[in-house]
């Protein structure tokens, strides 16, 4: 897969619902606009999946036009977290949306276990 290219300063945003992946740029637009609150013109990208998790879609600003990635797995589904925050948008970091579209867990939401001695 060709790497997509992730500018420092740019924010990245999960959405937590699933979503119609027949939707094209203008369905993934309103979502942005009216459901997220966010301004579809920053630099972000704004990432949607399936009810299955097996396809992803990222709508993305580039300076005079929208551009829609869209990966579907063969085999296997994406890397979901459990705990995102249902009901609102996550952001997450470029090196976890790279793991994520790998396939594997993304490393903010990797459950970690304490060892405290007592």
């Amino acid at each position: 897969m060709k790497r997509i290219l992730v500018k420092p300063n740019e924010n990245i945003f999960f959405s937590t619902e699933h979503v119609d992946m027949r939707k094209s740029i203008n369905g993934l637009a309103a979502i942005v606009e009216n459901d997220f609150e966010l301004d579809l013109y920053e630099d972000a990208l704004f990432v949607f999946i399936n009810r299955a998790r097996d396809k992803v879609k990222i709508l993305h600003w580039d300076k005079d036009g929208f551009v829609l990635y869209y990966k579907r797995r063969e085999k296997g589904r994406f890397a979901w977290p459990d705990n995102f925050r249902e009901g609102k948008v996550n952001e997450v970091t470029a090196y976890d949306l790279e793991r994520f579209l790998k396939g594997l867990v993304m490393e903010a939401y990797v459950p970690r276990r304490s060892f405290v001695s007592s």
